[in-house]
Formats: structure tokens, C-alpha cells, sequence
């Protein structure tokens, strides 16, 4: 998974799943998920978590 930069120095990572399935009235063959994180020293604190379907 290749981590970019994001707005206001915030890191963001994509990933693509498999999905095959119906979501809301309409079929979909691929889920993205892509979070939003901050790295601290000790720890990673998600911000958001935006996720796709294709």
C-alpha cells in the first residue's frame, strides 16, 4: 500500500477489495477504502475513513 500526503499534513492510503456484491440498489465489483491518519510518536489516530464503490 504506497501512503501519500494528504491536506493539512495529514498521511491517506488506498486499498481495493474485492466486493462482487449489491450495495444500495446496485451491484459493484470493487470496495476502496481510504483513510485519512495522522503518526504520532506512539501511536496512528485515524481521522476519517472514505470508502468507494466501482
Amino acid at each position: 500500500m504506497l501512503m501519500r500526503t494528504a491536506e493539512q499534513g495529514r498521511l491517506e492510503c488506498r486499498k481495493d477489495f474485492q466486493y462482487k456484491q449489491d450495495w444500495n440498489g446496485r451491484f459493484y465489483n470493487t470496495k476502496q477504502v481510504r483513510p485519512i491518519f495522522v503518526e504520532e510518536a506512539e501511536k496512528i489516530v485515524v481521522v476519517t475513513v472514505y470508502v468507494y464503490f466501482f
